[in-house]
């Protein structure tokens, strides 16, 4: 069917000027509204008004224009109904076979800094989102275009043949469909955030692609990377990629865990992550320090694994981060020395994140199948735990040191979690265990001789006293986990009969 009319309305006025002009040198009538006409005008393209088609005038600042049966009933009619066709006929409506509409722009105002709510709630547009679903219901006759980047295939069809083919119209339609859900979504949690709604009876979220990754987990599995709208800047989404091969499914995930780690810290830090699990955290009064720390918690693990740094990667540690083989960097920034040694490597990835945005604390989404679970992150630190020294011995200052450490890292580890630490660093890490005393075996035996005057930190209370027993036997000297077990007593006596300092938080870590 070939295309006669066309109906053009954008707040996006990229392309739409020769767009415009190719629809009409190809003999199509353009109808347009307000400020898109104004623009199309400026350009010396001549089209008909929208109030010429509805006979009433735009009122109300723009906000009813084209909710009118001349304009719908164009839209909507079905061609090939004799009912729909005298109807048209009988109120003297013509048909519109073309839509191309874009939506005001809710979500770059509602990114502004401190957006009143009235300029956000007047960016929710009411007749495109109609309009362009009257289109796309109706797209077996009707082609809708949301956007640019499809307007050369839309002029090319037409040029060629005058329509444009179904599957063609199929294609955009269901583009239209999902770019009205997401902007809705992003309008609905815009408006359940403005009132406190917690748990909303419905749960409607939306994701702009980043990028489509080679595979998954395993190269049997398909995967692409998608990012949310207004997302905090300190996030592996919006990470801007400096160098190195494209990041691959599990490269997104652990640098995502070496990111949530490090952005616990204010002094100079770094994490070194593999498979979601820290292998080794160091921290000091210089970058170069730190790193230094970082690498000898676990000098083995490290080995092709991911790096991420709060502070600028200087050219002195780019020189010694050139030495090992690693996926990724992530840092604030590369001093240009420190960038011109690593580039040097095709493969590495450098990547870049604005640690100034650390943010509210976010969602955290996980699906399960057929369904989808939703909780706050943990961003419960030491400073808002309730202490409580339960044990005869109180830490030294330097036990004191060790113990925050280890508590900031042990809430990142998979469950049952153990972490060992000692001047400014991790020395033994265990993760994943079915009993907590397992995890406190594995911490101990990679720790070996380092051990001995460590502090250790667990994600969860002690059920019996068999892990302070391990502990104490290995020559740990401080201990921090939440309390709470109906055998604290036991633990609690274990750690006074080897002088242990014991220190409860009242919360728990679990990460499954």
């Amino acid at each position: 069917m070939a295309i006669k009319r066309a109906l053009v309305s954008v707040s996006n006025k990229e392309g739409i000027v020769p767009f415009v002009k190719g629809l009409i040198e190809n003999g199509i009538e353009v109808i347009s509204t307000g400020g898109t006409k104004q623009t199309l005008e400026e350009n010396g393209v001549e089209v008909i008004g929208i109030s010429d088609v509805t006979g009433f005038p735009e009122i109300m600042d723009g906000r009813v224009k084209t909710l009118h049966p001349n304009i719908h009933g164009g839209l909507l009619a079905v061609r090939d109904n004799e009912d729909h066709l005298k109807q048209l006929q009988d109120h003297h409506i013509t048909p519109i076979d073309l839509v191309v509409v874009n939506l005001y722009p809710f979500q770059q105002t509602i990114a502004k800094p401190n957006v009143a709510f009235a300029d956000a709630i007047e960016n929710i547009d009411i007749g495109g989102p109609s309009m362009l679903r009257s289109a796309a219901k109706n797209h077996q006759f009707v082609t809708v275009v949301v956007d640019p980047t499809d307007y050369h295939t839309v002029l090319d069809e037409i040029s060629k043949s005058g329509s444009v083919p179904f599957e063609i119209k199929q294609r955009l339609a269901a583009k239209v469909f999902r770019h009205t859900a997401a902007y809705d979504a992003v309008i609905a949690e815009f408006l359940t955030k403005e009132v406190g709604e917690e748990s909303p009876e419905s749960l409607t979220v939306t994701y702009e692609k980043k990028q489509d990754l080679r595979y998954g987990e395993n190269p049997h599995q398909k995967a692409a990377f998608y990012k949310k709208p207004l997302g905090t800047t300190l996030s592996i989404a919006s990470a801007v990629q400096l160098h190195g091969k494209e990041l691959s499914y599990n490269n997104i995930n652990d640098a995502d865990a070496a990111l949530q780690i490090v952005k616990e810290f204010d002094e100079p830090a770094v994490v070194a992550v593999k498979h979601m699990n820290p292998c080794g955290v160091g921290v000091g009064t210089t970058i170069e320090e730190a790193f230094n720390k970082a690498y000898e918690a676990d000098s083995t693990s490290i080995f092709g694994g991911i790096i991420a740094f709060n502070r600028e990667v200087d050219a002195v540690t780019a020189g010694k981060l050139h030495e090992i083989f690693l996926e990724i960097i992530i840092a604030p920034s590369f001093s240009q020395e420190a960038f011109e040694t690593l580039s040097s490597k095709k493969n590495l990835r450098l990547l870049t994140v604005d640690f100034s945005d650390n943010g509210q604390i976010a969602s955290k989404l996980v699906s399960v199948r057929g369904g989808l679970l939703l909780q706050d992150e943990d961003g419960f630190t030491f400073d808002d735990a309730i202490i409580s020294v339960p044990t005869k011995r109180e830490p030294t200052e330097q036990e004191w040191a060790d113990l925050k450490l280890a508590w900031k890292v042990v809430k990142h580890v998979k469950s049952n979690a153990i972490v060992l630490t000692r001047d400014d660093m991790t020395v033994g890490i265990g993760a994943g265990q079915m009993n907590r005393v397992g995890a406190a075996n594995i911490a101990i035996a990679q720790a070996g001789d380092k051990s001995k005057g460590s502090a250790l930190g667990s994600d969860a209370f002690f059920p019996m006293d068999d892990t302070v027993e391990a502990a104490a036997l290995a020559g740990v000297t401080a201990i921090i986990q939440p309390g709470g077990s109906i055998r604290d007593e036991d633990s609690i006596k274990k750690a006074d009969e080897y002088g242990i300092a014991m220190v409860f938080t009242g919360i728990r870590h679990f990460k499954h």
